[in-house]
């Protein structure tokens, strides 16, 4: 049965289960299980703190970096927006988040989208501000540390997350988006399908 015959019934039936004032949840579906383990989970998307589930980015290559705005790193936004344009049509993500762990992103979340937006034209997907290091991390951060046995040793730290969640490589803050040894495993990544 095709995808969009079954979300017609989903749709009908919660329309009719609710008509009789009967609650009905939502059951794991195979597109759900789709989703790897370490991009099952909610967070908050800059611009607005609205939440958005990491789910959306299943089946794509995903880099995760945590970013600051006065850094010796942040002209490293230009590159990474520079990597999510030309391979998004590919199945690439870049995924910011804030950090202030190493005491250089101290301004509000409406500052820091600012300064991204109008300092560097970021574009690719960026969230509120995060904690990536010891006992506070968020759990993204703590399941990408775990993958890789490294945490983020300051800012601009970079994972690249395969297609199917299941392999994670890291990057330090010295290697540079534009790195051949960066752009060859991001490469590597899309062309697993």
């Amino acid at each position: 049965m095709r995808s969009s015959h079954i979300k017609f019934i989903r749709i009908s039936a919660a329309l009719l289960i609710g008509s009789l004032g009967v609650s009905w949840t939502h059951a794991a579906t195979p597109a759900d299980s789709a989703c790897p383990a370490l991009l099952q989970q909610n967070v908050l998307r800059l611009q607005d703190e609205k939440p958005q589930s990491l789910c959306q980015y299943a089946g794509k290559v995903v880099v995760v970096v945590n970013t600051a705005s006065f850094c010796g790193f942040t002209p490293q936004y230009e590159g990474l927006e520079a990597l999510h344009a030309k391979y998004k049509d590919q199945g690439l993500v870049v995924l910011g988040f804030p950090s202030n762990d190493f005491s250089q992103e101290t301004g509000s979340n409406k500052q820091i989208a600012d300064f991204c937006e109008n300092t560097f034209g970021v574009k690719f997907p960026m969230f509120t501000k995060t904690s990536v290091t010891g006992k506070d991390a968020s759990p993204l951060f703590k399941q990408l540390s775990a993958k890789t046995g490294t945490t983020p040793k300051w800012n601009f730290y970079k994972y690249v997350i395969s297609r199917n969640g299941q392999s994670v490589e890291s990057f330090n803050s010295m290697t540079d988006p534009k790195s051949k040894s960066f752009i060859r495993e991001i490469e590597k990544q899309l062309a697993s399908k």
